[in-house]
């Protein structure tokens, strides 16, 4: 239970800071440093017990990988989608009004599909490559970065992509934009697939970069 309190704790302020910064009025152009820094500083925090995936891609990934035991994947995936629900009512909690407003003002993120699925494909890819580099490979065991590491990937993507797919990389974060009426429901299954799919395609190249370990 202590793992999956701590990946409840680690998705609920990924998304809360996501809602923060992205709904108006709130971070602009700096909104992806917040998201990524707080990524990464809830790795450093829990990351020593749950190995803070803070995201169902990552879970998936690491499982297989090896490094996350067959009973953790479900409940894992269910902390996070729940913090991710949690997070999207505190949010509105504070923004109340403005949600509803800049809602229809802006209306609901529709993206247009194949660049989409592309674009959340790509850095899903690299973030799971990334976070089995830094936190489970044999060449980088003990390292004092991978917080950072992990969390300026998603940064990076946020600023590359954003303006594309919304810059989820995480199923769990789509879900909380679903709630929150930053993307439309209709598209939530881009999310599910791209993000999936590219953490499953990181796994399987991981494994094939770095033979038996």
């Amino acid at each position: 239970m202590k793992k999956y309190l701590v990946e409840f704790i680690g998705t609920f302020f990924l998304v809360f800071t996501i809602g923060m910064t992205v709904i108006a009025p709130g971070a602009g152009a700096m909104a992806p440093l917040a998201i990524g820094s707080a990524l990464a500083v809830m790795i450093f925090a829990g990351g020593h017990i749950s190995g803070g995936h803070f995201n169902p891609a990552v879970t998936l990934g690491v499982w297989l990988r090896g490094k996350c035991d067959t009973t953790d994947v479900v409940p894992y995936m269910v902390a996070q989608s729940a913090a991710a629900v949690v997070a999207s009512f505190a949010v509105k909690a504070l923004k109340t009004g403005l949600v509803s407003k800049a809602a229809a003002m802006s209306g609901a993120m529709t993206p247009e599909v194949l660049p989409a699925l592309l674009a959340e494909f790509l850095f899903t890819f690299a973030l799971v490559w990334v976070v089995l580099h830094v936190a489970t490979a044999k060449g980088t065991s003990g390292n004092s970065f991978y917080g950072f590491a992990i969390g300026f990937t998603v940064l990076t993507g946020a600023y590359a992509v954003g303006s594309i797919s919304g810059g989820a990389f995480n199923p769990a974060v789509a879900l909380g934009l679903c709630m929150l009426g930053v993307v439309a429901w209709g598209s939530l299954w881009i999310y599910l697939v791209a993000c999936f799919a590219g953490g499953f395609a990181a796994a399987l190249v991981f494994k094939a970069a770095n033979g038996p370990e």
